[in-house]
């Protein structure tokens, strides 16, 4: 049900002076009111002019034919001439300065008037006012023919006026609510427009308004100039906010990581040191301690990612070929996959280099395969292999698993985002870092059932002696 009290309240504001809509309405009416008047005042006072002009000249015409006349006119004659033309008529005597014949009745007669009229050309007999012509007869005693024309009063003038202010009545009567319903209009859009700006201000970013078809051009484009600066708000808001993860990361990730590295290398240290000293078991067949060194390797490698999160790498970019690379993560990866029942296949590859930081592109590679081992679970495939495009080369691990959650795929290339309940989420931001690195990407998609990784590097990163013999552009 509705308030009366609030609607009583917003009416006041709305045609307030300082509003928008106060501001547009109210000149507006004044102006088509203006506009009205003048209109109407001009076609009375045009009517009434017009009237005048007509007057003259019948009074012209009359006086054009009492001259070529040769006849006195008589009282028939005058009353004729009254009926034709509306005027009236006055047979005056100059000589004795009184009227004769006259088509006005003996009571609005006086003489005094008529002869004060004479000289001013204005009269005024039996209450109505009269402009005075004279015309000379043509006879020898000195009279003249006074022509009265009756001169129309204002209200006369807009009575043959009140059409056009008729017209212009309910033309006004239209163009006002026109006015208001248009001035409210907008002002309401406008005012949805505020308090979305309003939104923004306050730092809620990513809301959109819907854009009403119906309304003008220009608040159209202002409300999508208006939605897509909130859209780029958003944007940039996450993305510092992400700036701010990633270097925070880079900080942990870098000391932490130098430390973990320390502990690794003893270890090999340590397994290498022991497997010189006791050479017995490596005779026998006993693999445990090759097994555990391929383990630690792993972790080195996971450690070198975790290095490319923090600040750059310190190695210098290298010329690294392809199919050795995929060749060593087989080779570390070979007992995990053995042990999770899941089968690991590589793909012929191009006989072709890079120039770049070989640890970093290694655990790139080895972190999409660790997670695509968890993902494809035991009886499931992963497969490595590289091929080259017209843009570069493309490093791909392809799973058989099911692939991300729809709730994170928009977000899994984030640090610590994750589908695992296990799972740190370090993975995929290691390999996208390192694609970023080297001026590439991390890509990943669906296809015939198997979930795709690609990290595509730019054809920059090519060796320079290969490029003309592979040139695919």
């Amino acid at each position: 049900m509705r308030n009366p009290s609030r609607h009583a309240a917003v009416r006041p504001r709305f045609f307030r002076a300082e509003t928008l809509a106060g501001r547009l309405i109210a000149p507006t009416v004044a102006l088509m009111t203006l506009a009205v008047a003048a209109n109407v005042a001009f076609a009375a006072w045009l009517s009434a002019s017009r009237a005048n002009a007509s007057a003259r000249e019948r009074e012209s015409q009359v006086a054009a034919v009492l001259r070529h006349s040769k006849a006195a006119p008589t009282l028939p004659v005058l009353r004729a001439l009254q009926q034709r033309t509306g005027d009236e008529f006055v047979v005056w005597d100059a000589a004795r300065g009184r009227a004769g014949l006259s088509t006005l009745p003996e009571s609005a007669l006086d003489d005094r008037s008529i002869r004060r009229g004479l000289v001013t050309g204005e009269v005024t007999l039996g209450g109505r006012s009269y402009r005075l012509g004279e015309v000379r007869l043509p006879d020898t005693r000195p009279s003249t023919l006074v022509v009265l024309a009756p001169r129309r009063p204002i209200a006369g003038a807009f009575a043959i006026a009140w059409p056009f202010f008729l017209m212009a009545a309910a033309t006004l009567g239209l163009l006002v609510p026109l006015g208001v319903f248009t001035a409210h209009r907008l002002a309401a859009s406008l005012g949805e427009i505020d308090r979305h700006v309003g939104r923004i201000s306050r730092g809620e970013f990513g809301h959109t308004m819907p854009i009403d078809e119906t309304q003008p051009d220009e608040i159209r484009r202002l409300v999508a100039g208006v939605n897509g600066m909130s859209t780029t708000l958003e944007k940039l808001e996450a993305s510092l906010a992400a700036g701010e993860r990633q270097r925070l990361l880079g900080q942990v990730a870098s000391g932490f990581a130098h430390e973990l590295r320390n502990a690794v290398t003893g270890a090999m240290l340590a397994i290498d040191l022991h497997r010189r000293r006791c050479p017995g078991n490596a005779a026998d067949g006993d693999e445990s301690l090759a097994v555990a060194r391929r383990q630690l390797e792993i972790l080195e490698e996971e450690v070198n990612g975790l290095l490319a999160l923090g600040k750059p790498a310190d190695e210098e970019p290298e010329l690294v070929r392809i199919e050795p690379l995929l060749e060593e993560v087989r080779r570390l990866l070979g007992p995990r996959c053995e042990h999770a029942g899941v089968r690991l296949e590589t793909s012929p590859s191009p006989d072709t280099s890079i120039l770049g930081r070989p640890k970093a592109v290694r655990a790139a590679v080895l972190n999409l395969a660790l997670n695509g081992i968890d993902a494809a679970g035991a009886g499931g495939v992963v497969r490595l292999s590289a091929t080259r495009s017209p843009d570069g080369i493309n490093l791909t691990v392809s799973d058989s698993g099911p692939g991300p959650p729809d709730s994170i795929r928009d977000s899994i290339r984030e640090p610590f985002v994750t589908g695992k309940p296990e799972g740190v989420g370090l993975g995929l931001a290691v390999a996208d870092a390192v694609a970023g690195m080297h001026g590439g990407s991390l890509e990943w998609r669906r296809e015939d059932g198997m979930t795709v990784f690609e990290i595509r590097l730019p054809r920059t990163t090519l060796d320079g002696s290969e490029a003309p013999e592979h040139d695919l552009a």
